[in-house]
């Protein structure tokens, strides 16, 4: 991959305290700014902002946090670690995850894929003022995803809300409680089954449970080939002009969301093809054609060991085990494993990034 800002995004995730802590951020934040992820892990990544912006960026991650908001994206300067380098503009996505903030950082550039990205965003913030080229909004457009009703905390002092502000007059505030239901998944990106490699909290599944699986063990059979083409969008999103992975906007869908999961390796029996023509004088009933289905069935159902009907009970037990097996521990799925979710999905460098909370509707 090339290993220029313009070609990469790294994935973050901060927590709700006034340093905005980094939680986790994936191996790509190297490629952008420079650093390693265990450079920063645990570090304020309020120490990264332009001391013009400081301030404005504090109230931000205050902001954003309180009103409980998803896919917002903010135009920003970061410093590379590298002080050649000097500060880079990013588009910094960010969306609340209960007790987290998540998101990415990538490089700003203006062009067709900072529109894209733009007019996918709930809300787009500028805090750079030469990035305001960089907004965008299709006319009219309605929120895709609604924000929670909580109401904002007043715990704010009154120097905020001040552009260019000193470091000394920025907010302070304590610790944010945490808001409403939210779980952020990081999945392989460079996988058929997208892996799930990171589990924000065990609010709508079981982190213990997930890691490791893939994404569709959690997804319905029913919903599968639907989200398998969301997925797919978002990866084509994520892609630069030159072909290489990197972000790609945000997309919104609802599905069913297994909390113990199934195996989704197992794929349905293939159902036996008809015999029957049209316009063909026949005079079989439906269990003369039932017989000859089984009649024909290929000689490897068929068990030397199992006697007459062993293939029979064989093929009964593999369908048993199709329907039965919805969670990887067996067993039939009850409505109270089943929970329609809402999901923001979103594509970067190193991982495809999906938000989940209880819909509402």
């Amino acid at each position: 991959m090339d290993s220029s800002p313009a070609c990469v995004s790294f994935i973050g995730i901060v927590d709700f305290t006034e340093d905005a802590n980094w939680v986790y951020c994936s191996e790509s934040v190297y490629d952008l700014l420079g650093y390693e992820p265990h450079e920063l892990i645990g570090t304020s990544s309020l120490l990264l902002v332009h001391p013009d912006e400081f301030s404005e960026v504090k109230e931000l991650h205050y902001t954003t946090i309180s009103a409980d908001q998803a896919a917002v994206l903010a135009y920003l300067r970061m410093k590379h670690k590298d002080p050649y380098r000097g500060y880079i503009l990013c588009g910094i996505s960010r969306t609340v995850c209960q007790n987290v903030l998540v998101g990415s950082v990538s490089f700003a550039a203006p062009g067709p894929k900072a529109m894209h990205n733009a007019s996918t965003a709930q809300e787009v913030k500028i805090i750079t003022p030469t990035a305001k080229d960089l907004e965008f909004r299709r006319w009219n457009d309605p929120n895709p995803m609604p924000p929670c009703n909580i109401a904002p905390s007043r715990s704010v002092s009154p120097d905020h809300g001040r552009r260019r502000d000193t470091r000394a007059k920025a907010i302070s505030f304590d610790p944010l409680p945490e808001m409403s239901v939210r779980t952020a998944l990081i999945l392989d990106r460079f996988s058929v089954n997208c892996g799930i490699l990171y589990c924000s909290n065990d609010s709508l599944m079981s982190t213990t449970t997930c890691m490791g699986r893939s994404f569709f063990d959690f997804v319905s059979r029913k919903d599968e080939d639907l989200v398998r083409s969301w997925i797919d969008v978002i990866k084509s999103w994520g892609v630069n002009e030159r072909g290489q992975p990197s972000d790609g906007g945000f997309g919104f869908g609802k599905f069913t969301l297994l909390v113990r999961g199934r195996d989704s390796s197992i794929r349905p029996p293939d159902p036996v093809p008809s015999r029957h023509r049209s316009g063909t004088n026949t005079h079989s009933t439906d269990s003369h054609q039932q017989s000859r289905a089984r009649d024909a069935r290929p000689p490897y159902h068929h068990s030397s060991s199992g006697g007459p009907g062993a293939g029979h009970r064989d093929r009964e037990r593999e369908r048993d085990r199709y329907r039965d097996r919805d969670s990887r521990g067996g067993g039939r799925t009850r409505a109270d494993e089943e929970r329609i979710v809402d999901a923001i999905f979103s594509a970067h460098s190193d991982g495809l990034m999906v938000i989940l909370r209880p819909s509402s509707t």
